[in-house]
């Protein structure tokens, strides 16, 4: 039969995922970290036993949420990044001209580590040096940084262990509190089919502390049910729309500007989940 990790994202939805190998295991400070070689997906990174990205469809969610705020913004500057140890939404972040540098905020320094080891083509953008990599808890970052930024992207782990409290209403106060007076924020809501009340509660904390609040989805076949969903706050500018002088981004796999105001189009129960 192989080698295969089971998954277990309720008690009645598992996904069983066949491995090539397990390259490589630790317990960090944190979490259970591993890097496994999958036989669909190619190599992955499994943090306390959940799937957090992968070679082939990673581009899907790290495009999304980046490209998404960035585009919306007129001319980003400064960006942070909370979380993201993957490397991949740096790596989307540093292909807009505009960025003179990005602030990545990640609590545990074992992720980077490793991504850098074993996926090279994900975490290639800690070698910019417009990439200022810190290791830091950040919540704590944004509670006492004196810096302002254009856009920050919460690019966190599902809300548990170390996780859980980047979706409170205090963290995104204080990321408010760190944005320039046009800047914006944008954060991965989890499924608003399996897990709609933390999906209402990322949009809610977005809509009560921002003036302008938006949700827009995509696939990412590997996450569970494929359906995700991200939160969008801004102070100045609507982010259903890619600003009208950006230069179009070329390379890319998935976002398009199409897909970026297509996005905001949400199904009637994503609707619901957000009123």
């Amino acid at each position: 039969m192989g080698i295969w990790l089971q998954e277990e994202h309720t008690r009645g939805y598992v996904v069983n995922w066949r491995l090539h190998n397990i390259i490589h295991t630790e317990t960090t400070r944190y979490q259970e970290l591993a890097i496994v070689d999958t036989y669909e997906w190619g190599k992955a990174l499994v943090l306390d036993g959940v799937v957090q990205t992968t070679e082939k469809d990673e581009f899907v969610y790290h495009e999304m949420i980046a490209h998404v705020g960035m585009m919306a913004h007129p001319c980003p500057r400064k960006v942070l990044i909370i979380g993201g140890g993957d490397g991949g939404v740096l790596r989307e972040v540093l292909k807009h001209d505009s960025v003179t540098s990005v602030d990545l905020v990640e609590i545990d320094e074992r992720v980077i580590e490793n991504c850098r080891l074993y996926l090279p083509t994900i975490a290639c953008g800690f070698s910019d040096n417009r990439a200022n990599i810190i290791i830091e808890d950040g919540l704590k970052y944004v509670k006492n940084i004196k810096n302002r930024y254009d856009v920050v992207i919460v690019d966190s782990s599902d809300p548990v262990g170390p996780a859980v409290e980047l979706f409170g209403d205090k963290f995104y106060r204080d990321v408010y509190a760190i944005l320039h007076e046009d800047g914006l924020m944008v954060a991965q809501a989890e499924s608003p089919l399996f897990f709609g009340e933390s999906f209402a509660q990322v949009f809610g904390n977005m809509r009560a502390t921002f003036p302008i609040a938006g949700v827009y989805l995509a696939c990412v076949p590997t996450y569970v049910s494929g359906f995700w969903a991200f939160a969008v706050g801004s102070k100045k500018y609507h982010p259903e729309q890619p600003g009208k002088e950006r230069k179009p981004l070329t390379g890319l796999k998935y976002y398009t500007p199409d897909i970026h105001r297509a996005a905001f189009v949400l199904p009637p129960f994503v609707r619901d989940l957000v009123r």
